[in-house]
């Protein structure tokens, strides 16, 4: 399956230091890891968690997307991140904090494998566009908590300040074809207040969640997923336009509303993707 085109609904951060959590996650129901090289690493433990996280990825995570997140090229660590994770069993390699194309071009100067972005300061929004354009770019991932920060910005469920960046990177990823991951939800036992921001998130365009605890996983999971309804909705707009097709017209009717081309290639999207996340489950 295509880096691009499969599911990400849930996206788990595991720290590459943790082995019995690198174990875990073996069994969860997620879509993809981030195994994280840098947040979640204290500097004491960098250097040997490299050798730690290269020893997880040489046994299988199944179907799962595994994105090594390495330190930043600003750090004491980044360079020797970015050589080891080039020679890791993983698929893609995520660099924190990216505000020009200039960084993306020396960790592609050090590996093969595809690239990933984390947009989280008020300069990589705006640069966002230019980014999703870099032609090793496979993905983007939302780093709401260091743009909050940046920002000076007050919690607010309905993510208010985050609006304008969150919407920059969506755009810049619809127009070039990349994958974006939206933010964490740091409020991991409050499961109504993860299912709106979920919600949210797809409604906007994102293509999943990144996320901190286990226990969020079944939430993103299911919002991010076409719905039983959604899915009957797209099979019979693909039957109505194909049917009105063959009689010469141009457009069908389906619950009283008009469907033409463009709700017919949203409709074979969808039902692609609900492919995808069974073929996951195989």
């Amino acid at each position: 399956m295509d880096l691009r085109t499969r599911p990400y609904r849930s996206v788990l951060y595991i720290p590459a230091s943790k082995e019995r959590a690198l174990e875990k996650a073996r069994a969860l129901p997620i879509d993809a890891i981030i195994f994280d090289l840098e947040d979640a690493v204290s500097p004491s433990e960098k250097t040997a968690a490299r050798d730690t996280l290269a020893e997880a990825l040489s046994r299988p995570y199944g179907n799962r997307t595994r994105i090594v997140r390495i330190n930043g090229f600003d750090t004491e660590w980044g360079e020797a991140d970015a050589r080891a994770a080039a020679v890791m069993d993983c698929d893609a390699i995520l660099l924190p904090k990216v505000e020009t194309t200039e960084q993306l071009d020396a960790l592609a100067a050090l590996t093969d494998k595809p690239l990933w972005s984390m947009m989280e300061t008020p300069a990589g929004m705006l640069a966002a566009n230019q980014i999703a354009a870099h032609p090793r770019l496979a993905g983007m991932v939302m780093g709401t908590n260091d743009l909050a920060k940046e920002l000076n910005s007050r919690f607010r469920a309905d993510r208010l300040p985050m609006l304008t960046g969150l919407g920059l990177c969506v755009l810049a990823a619809k127009a070039h074809g990349v994958t974006i991951v939206d933010g964490v939800y740091n409020a991991f036992k409050d499961d109504e207040g993860l299912q709106a921001e979920c919600v949210q998130g797809r409604d906007m365009g994102m293509d999943g969640k990144t996320l901190i605890h286990p226990a969020q996983v079944a939430i993103a999971n299911a919002a991010f997923a076409p719905g039983s309804d959604e899915i009957d909705l797209a099979r019979r707009q693909i039957d109505a336009f194909e049917e009105a097709a063959k009689a010469g017209q141009g457009v069908a009717v389906v619950d009283g509303k008009i469907v033409e081309n463009l709700h017919v290639e949203t409709a074979r999207k969808m039902l692609a993707k609900a492919e995808a996340i069974a073929a996951l489950a195989e």
